[in-house]
């Protein structure tokens, strides 16, 4: 394990985002928790750094312009902050070349670029290659349990389109799956194999790297959301081997409206475009049109480019930081997470209680509460999280439960906050008069 950040420098980061500053300041002065909350809630948002918003700001006030149309001085430099901010985020996963970095508006919409070019392919919309995403009745596509809706409803879609058949790996009681598990269900029928790197719910590692081999011996593609790794541990899609990724910006603290699609160069070049319009074209004719190559083939219309430059800044200030660090950081604090919920009797932590098997956030069931009057209650504490099903009902309800309460961290994180959700999970049971024993 590497060295984790000191108790000096957590705080010295937190003066490094407008946000923990000002509520930092207002605890310092006396402020009552509802004004000096705990922020329990990267996993759905992350706060942003300072630099972040001066680097998005910059480039608004002083370098907006329309990129990759036209040949001014203007365009020029707007063109080299965009395409420079794609060679930061292929350095910050491990990408061999930024053309493999494919800009989307999030997580939810780059797998649907895949999804959605599966299907263009399939429709006889296809390019060079694209006989390689033939799928058709007797073809299978397996998923996960565990999934986000976003890796779940798009292959439903594609699923029905072909013909094919979507199949699942089920959850074990703890909300997990192993690769056990995978090596089953995964079989010569198996073109597609799409799961989460990180649950958003239980906190779940897969195990990437051997979870590629498997697919890749029975010759699946395999798609990985890596929404919750690429923000809180180091993350190389080279060195895991996996086809194609899918991340968002405001995870990871950077811009909202931002995220990405990683994709291994052959595959990108024969996948088709879903989406079509200007600057994703060589040739256009009254009859047809010819596409670029990627990664431009797949960013028609105009891009977010003061979101790109904003998630460079952000992929810049994570390697400043030391993903390294910040993973050893938070398992520290998952570990106290892990170890306090323990301690609760009445509350069922969901996912692996070994904190090695898990990275950056808690969901927890509290017996006799629904998880809305749980999150009403530590609201009114001050520890700010997410309730609800958290984008993942068919987990929740292999769990045997609608919704649950989850805590999530960043590097960011104090133990006081961690300490605030703890105190405020057992005031919540003795709030609604639950009566509950060790």
């Amino acid at each position: 394990m590497h060295a984790s950040l000191s108790t000096g420098e957590v705080a010295g980061l937190r003066a490094a985002f407008p946000y923990f500053a000002a509520i930092d300041e207002r605890a310092a002065a006396g402020a009552t928790p509802q004004f000096a909350p705990a922020y329990l809630d990267s996993a759905a948002t992350s706060q942003r750094p300072l630099a972040v918003l001066d680097a998005e700001r910059n480039f608004l006030e002083h370098s907006n312009a329309a990129v990759h149309r036209g040949t001014s001085g203007a365009v020029g430099a707007a063109t080299g902050a965009f395409e420079g901010a794609r060679a930061l985020i292929a350095g910050f996963v491990g990408a061999a070349a930024p053309e493999q970095i494919v800009w989307a508006e999030n997580a939810t919409d780059a797998l649907n670029l895949v999804t959605l070019g599966v299907g263009e392919a399939n429709a006889g919309n296809g390019v060079a290659g694209s006989e390689r995403y033939e799928l058709g009745a007797g073809d299978e596509i397996l998923i996960t349990e565990a999934e986000h809706h976003a890796n779940l409803i798009p292959w439903q879609r594609l699923a029905k389109k072909t013909g094919a058949t979507l199949r699942f790996i089920p959850v074990r009681e703890d909300g997990t799956w192993t690769l056990d598990d995978a090596r089953e269900a995964l079989t010569e029928k198996t073109k597609f194999f799409a799961f989460a790197h990180v649950s958003n719910v239980t906190g779940f590692v897969a195990p990437v790297a051997e979870l590629v081999e498997l697919a890749h011996a029975v010759g699946a593609i395999t798609v990985v959301d890596a929404c919750q790794s690429v923000p809180h541990i180091p993350v190389d899609f080279a060195e895991l081997g996996v086809d194609f990724a899918a991340f968002s910006g405001h995870k990871m603290l950077g811009p909202n409206g931002i995220g990405v699609l990683y994709g291994k160069p052959e595959l990108l070049a024969a996948l088709p475009a879903s989406r079509t319009g200007g600057s994703a074209i060589t040739r256009v004719t009254m009859e047809s049109a010819d596409f670029m190559p990627p990664p431009l083939r797949f960013e028609a219309g105009t891009q977010p480019v003061s979101q790109v430059v904003g998630l460079g800044a952000a992929a810049e200030f994570l390697t400043d930081l030391g993903m390294d660090r910040v993973a050893a950081r938070e398992h520290e604090l998952v570990e106290r997470l892990v170890a306090g919920i323990s301690e609760l009797p009445g509350v069922r932590l969901l996912g692996p209680a070994d904190t090695s098997q898990r990275v950056a956030l808690t969901a927890v069931s509290v017996e006799g509460l629904h998880a809305h009057d749980v999150g009403q209650f530590l609201d009114e504490q001050g520890v700010l999280v997410r309730v609800g099903h958290h984008c993942a009902q068919p987990l929740h309800r292999a769990l045997g439960m609608a919704s649950s309460t989850r805590a999530s961290v960043h590097a960011t994180t104090t133990e006081d906050e961690v300490d605030r959700f703890i105190d405020a999970l057992r005031g919540a049971q003795q709030y609604f008069g639950l009566e509950v024993s060790a």
